[in-house]
């Protein structure tokens, strides 16, 4: 679990109406406050923008060889923030993302398709309003590459 803090989101009927009795006449599903975590949001970036086609894989080639080392260790799952980056304000939020796309595929085209499913996934799933996406491409993956893998230090 990552240490990131977790902000009040206003999520639309989130505030109570009082009736003018001093009776409440909201529903009581949308009594309370809702709080949606920095990973939260990451979570669903990363997914979403794994999706596209044209995305080899997330992150720098650094954030991907720790990453490889760890998901060696017992219990270790591939981590689906790897690459992500989310800043969540109460009603809106940002992305930074860092994709490494397959030889041969427009980067402009991919860029614009992880943009719209990220904003989709992450608007639909929050309700927060995404205000902008930033994709850094990090690597190209060529054909003949094999994938980087680095040896276990324990044997």
């Amino acid at each position: 679990m990552t240490d990131t803090p977790e902000r009040e989101v206003a999520v639309s009927g989130d505030e109570p109406r009082k009736a003018s009795a001093g009776r409440r006449t909201a529903d009581p599903g949308s009594r309370g406050r809702t709080t949606i975590a920095d990973g939260v949001v990451e979570k669903i970036a990363g997914l979403a923008a794994r999706d596209v086609l044209g995305v080899h894989a997330m992150g720098s080639g650094l954030s991907r060889t720790f990453g490889a080392v760890r998901d060696r260790v017992p219990g270790g799952r591939p981590s689906v923030t790897r690459g992500v980056k989310a800043e969540v304000g109460e009603v809106q939020t940002a992305l930074d993302l860092e994709i490494v796309v397959d030889y041969g595929v427009s980067i402009g085209d991919v860029a614009r398709a992880v943009r719209e499913n990220v904003i989709s996934a992450v608007e639909r799933m929050t309700g927060l309003e995404v205000v902008e996406v930033n994709i850094a491409v990090t690597d190209v993956k060529l054909p003949e590459e094999e994938e980087e893998e680095p040896e276990p230090r324990l044997q």
